[in-house]
């Protein structure tokens, strides 16, 4: 009986294989063989009836990055991205020895670096170049960080708190109305507060052992690093030891509701805005105090050195405001829906509170049932999406866009096919999906973005049954984050969107698949398909 079986699995998998390898090599023969016309590969074009979606104030805590800083985008208006976040304590405190006297208070948040671009000197030094900026090189902007007075609660008391609390892009009026006004970075050097820039260059400290008195250099990569208010520190933290307000986090965070992150501009400088990993900042408070130890009766007092963390780990939100006056007007006049019934000729995808296409496919009567009744073999199918060059001229690009299930805000199967990662940059995995820009190799500009829906065309085709689900395209920040946030006001057209859309602070325009725009630009549905004989 142990045989049988064995052998009958045996046989199973032997045929799951060869049905794979089958399917394997079915699948890619649309990239194989296209111009080689083997086996009769044949191409057919399909109108697509695609609009312009506005989300409007949609929801944005917790984000893996965000934004900070102020944008002008030519086209989408100028952003400025402010950000609210609880502190966390990695270890409770609940004693404070005698004369407790603060050394330094220091807030640091890493900045994201191109490593491939760093260049490493003989004396050990190194100069990078940040990765996730956009806009002029050091620009000057007012960052103040105060203490915040909004409570950010774990749970929605909407629905007896079963769901999480959300915070949405429209909330910075509600955190900067109940600020603590005084401005926790207040160190002398305006580069930290009134005249801050992202700088890239490396920290640097020399230290001297106080016993060998040998030197040492501590390089780190760069990062924002701000003295912050040491007498704050000693009345909020030091201070509050002893009332039991460090004793454990839901304590400490009634107590200590975080930090409110407000940027402004410095004079005339037009400012520059940075993708950052605020869970990855932290406070460090060094102090000193008075360690009392007694041996054979003798009580001998000492001075230590020690060291608080408020990590950044809590709840957060993106808090975005858009500004219209100067620019990205024909984007602000838009309707949050477009034209359902024709199509749009241009489509706007903006990251962040910004805008999403919607796609639908094979809306002309009876073109999908010919398709069933045809008998092709479908070997690939594509949208290809052809990037409005001259608007975008002098633009900073997405790197990708996202195809996704509007009608239910999930991944198309074709998303889930694609087992392909890339160990180098995760954000360039799910290669054969695609999305990914494709650059004219001269210009370095952008062209054309190209999606494979071969699965979803495919399961439309074979099962009559399937729903002809409308389809939603975005800006992403990363392909491998699917989840959906919700919208502040869902309407009828739309109630969320991908959560790595709102991750992402710029904006693409393509060519729609209205008749008005030209052929060759316009959006079409490809498919490469064989008919047997």
């Amino acid at each position: 009986m142990y045989n049988n079986s064995f052998f009958k699995k045996i046989l199973v998998v032997a045929s799951v294989v060869f049905l794979y390898s089958c399917d394997k090599d079915y699948n890619e023969i649309g990239g194989d063989l296209i111009g080689e016309n083997n086996f009769d590969l044949k191409k057919e074009t399909y109108n697509v009836l695609a609009y312009n979606q506005k989300t409007g104030p949609i929801q944005s805590n917790d984000l893996v990055v965000n934004p900070l800083g102020i944008y002008n985008n030519p086209n989408f208006g100028e952003t400025t991205a402010n950000f609210g976040t609880q502190l966390t304590l990695p270890a409770t405190i609940t004693t404070i020895s005698t004369r407790p006297y603060i050394e330094s208070v220091v807030l640091t948040i890493p900045y994201y670096y191109d490593a491939t671009k760093t260049v490493t000197k003989t004396d050990g030094s190194h100069e990078y170049v940040l990765d996730s900026i956009y806009g002029p090189d050091k620009a000057e902007m007012k960052l103040s960080v105060y203490e915040s007075g909004y409570y950010m609660r774990d749970a929605d008391p909407i629905g007896g708190f079963l769901q999480p609390q959300k915070y949405f892009t429209n909330q910075n009026a509600e955190f900067d109305n109940v600020k603590i006004p005084n401005r926790l970075n207040d160190d002398s050097s305006l580069a930290q507060n009134d005249k801050f820039f992202f700088d890239p260059a490396e920290h640097v400290v020399t230290t001297t052992d106080s016993i060998t008195k040998v030197v040492t250099t501590t390089r780190t990569p760069p990062g924002m690093q701000l003295n912050l208010n040491k007498a704050f520190f000693k009345a909020k933290i030091i201070d509050a030891v002893a009332a039991g307000k460090l004793a454990t986090n839901d304590v400490f965070k009634e107590y200590f509701r975080g930090l409110y992150f407000k940027m402004e501009k410095s004079g005339s400088s037009a400012g520059n805005l940075a993708m950052l990993n605020f869970k990855a900042g932290k406070i460090t408070l060094k102090y000193n105090e008075d360690l009392s130890t007694t041996t054979a009766g003798v009580t001998t007092i000492t001075r230590v050195k020690k060291t608080i963390v408020l990590d950044m780990t809590g709840n957060s939100v993106s808090l975005l405001n858009t500004d219209f006056a100067g620019s990205g007007l024909s984007y602000n006049a838009l309707p949050n829906t477009g034209n359902t019934t024709e199509g749009d000729d241009k489509l706007y995808l903006k990251g962040g509170e910004g805008s999403v296409a919607v796609i639908s496919l094979f809306n002309t009567p009876g073109e999908l049932d010919a398709i069933r009744n045809s008998g092709w073999l479908i070997n690939e199918a594509n949208l290809v999406f052809h990037i409005d060059a001259a608007t975008m001229a002098n633009n900073y690009e997405p790197q990708r866009i996202y195809l996704y299930d509007f009608n239910n805000n999930r991944p198309i199967v074709d998303y889930y096919a694609d087992a392909t990662t890339n160990s180098v940059d995760v954000k360039k995995s799910k290669a054969i999906f695609d999305g990914n820009i494709n650059r004219n190799a001269t210009s370095k500009r952008g062209v054309t973005y190209k999606i494979r829906v071969t699965n979803q065309i495919r399961n439309l085709v074979k099962y009559k049954d399937s729903t002809n689900v409308k389809l939603g395209l975005v800006v992403t920040e990363d392909i491998g984050t699917i989840a959906s946030h919700k919208l502040r006001t869902p309407n009828a057209f739309i109630s969320g969107a991908p959560k790595a859309s709102v991750m992402n602070p710029l904006g693409t325009i393509l060519f729609g698949g209205k008749s008005t725009v030209p052929d060759d630009k316009r959006l079409k549905l490809e498919i490469y398909y064989t008919k047997p004989n």
